[in-house]
């Protein structure tokens, strides 16, 4: 490579490993546990009147194990232009067994739940950074860093429990919206298919997978997937004579996401206030509109499945750096005032607060569920860093 004057860097690397994890789990969940509970048997208000009985809060499971991830990681870095531009690329995959999980038991059980090493997950995926110094002059410069992610994850296998159903949305539907089962991503979204408003009824009109004739539970389908076919992240950083300007610029494309709470303030099924999109509702025969009559039948479906893609001025910050000249006479060694500003502006389709939340944490179950969510804050402060 000695001749080779336009690349200063060269790396490959390469590595594979094996880690444990008990996450999830608590001290001895392996072991039976039990509860204990007074009863009254004759008389009121009296603990020596009572008699202690005894039930079983945890299951035994004496086979319960760590679940262990298995990586293989492939990558290069190279470094070109005099050191101008620098690229990361990455692929990985990722094979976790003895997943821990937590079973439903069938109704009349001591326990409602047992823990389980159930199953096996596969995550692969790409990440590239770049690092590109643009300009590099006196006076001014301007420093660009990239990133980007792909991610694909798929249930291999999933052991005792075939198919395993999480997230129940209102009271009034009554009905799980993630299925996670063998050869689909994690928190796949599972509901009905929506093709709009019955203009004769109001109804919703739910399609008829299986063509039965008749909508039933059976016409449930895969109908989303929280996962998002990329994020990515761009930071400019832009200097001139001690004023510094640096903007960071985040998105996600590709997830889809639950909006539960438009179930709560569309649904019209109780007194809750609701939406003025409730306005444009359907009221006579021949009516064309997208949204249904009141008290329609709902259920988990398309019609509050929606495009989780954003794109989010995330970080903002304007500074300047007094001349060190001025400084020296008051004995200062810095003097920065600064002003900056977070999720200042975000482009979206989505229609809820914000696209960028999940009413279940950091739960790797359930994911890309907005439950009203409470949304990310926007902020501007203004300060002043001094150093003596």
């Amino acid at each position: 490579m000695r001749n080779v004057t336009w690349i200063n860097d060269l790396k490959l690397r390469g590595g594979w490993g094996q880690t444990g994890n008990q996450s999830g789990l608590g001290n001895n969940s392996y072991l039976m546990a039990y509860s204990i509970k007074r009863i009254q048997w004759f008389g009121e208000g009296n603990d020596a009147n009572a008699i202690p009985i005894r039930s079983a809060s945890q299951l035994r499971y004496p086979d319960l194990k760590w679940e262990t991830t298995t990586q293989t990681d492939i990558g290069i870095d190279i470094t070109l232009f005099r050191n101008r531009l620098t690229i990361y690329a990455d692929y990985y995959y990722k094979r976790t067994k003895d997943m821990l999980m937590w079973i439903e038991l069938p109704p009349g059980q001591l326990a409602t739940t047992i823990p389980n090493n159930g199953g096996t997950i596969i995550n692969k995926g790409f990440e590239f950074t770049v690092n590109s110094k643009n300009i590099v002059g006196k006076d001014f410069k301007w420093n660009t860093d990239f990133n980007i992610s792909f991610n694909r994850n798929k249930f291999e296998s999933l052991k005792l429990t075939p198919v395993y159903y999480a997230a129940r949305t209102t009271d009034y539907v009554g009905e799980s919206v993630v299925r996670n089962t063998a050869g689909y991503p994690l928190g796949t979204f599972w509901g009905y298919i929506s093709d709009g408003v019955n203009p004769e009824t109001g109804e919703l009109m739910y399609r008829d997978i299986n063509g039965d004739g008749i909508v039933s539970s059976s016409d449930r389908t895969v109908i989303g997937d929280p996962n998002p076919d990329f994020t990515f992240g761009l930071t400019n950083t832009f200097s001139y004579k001690g004023i510094n300007l640096s903007f960071l610029i985040q998105g996600s494309v590709g997830n889809d996401i639950y909006n539960v709470g438009r179930m709560e303030s569309e649904g019209m099924y109780d007194g809750k206030n609701q939406t003025t999109r409730v306005l444009g509702r359907w009221r006579v025969p021949g009516q064309i509109t997208d949204i249904p009559k009141a008290g329609f039948e709902m259920h988990n479906s398309t019609y509050f499945l929606e495009d989780g893609s954003y794109v989010r001025l995330k970080d903002i910050s304007l500074s300047y750096d007094v001349p060190v000249g001025v400084l020296r006479k008051l004995h200062i060694t810095k003097l920065q005032p600064y002003i900056s500003a977070t999720n200042l502006l975000t482009l979206t389709k989505y229609k809820g607060m914000d696209p960028e939340v999940n009413q279940n944490g950091n739960s790797g179950t359930v994911q890309g569920l907005d439950w009203g969510t409470y949304p990310l804050c926007k902020s501007i402060s203004l300060g002043l860093k001094v150093e003596f």
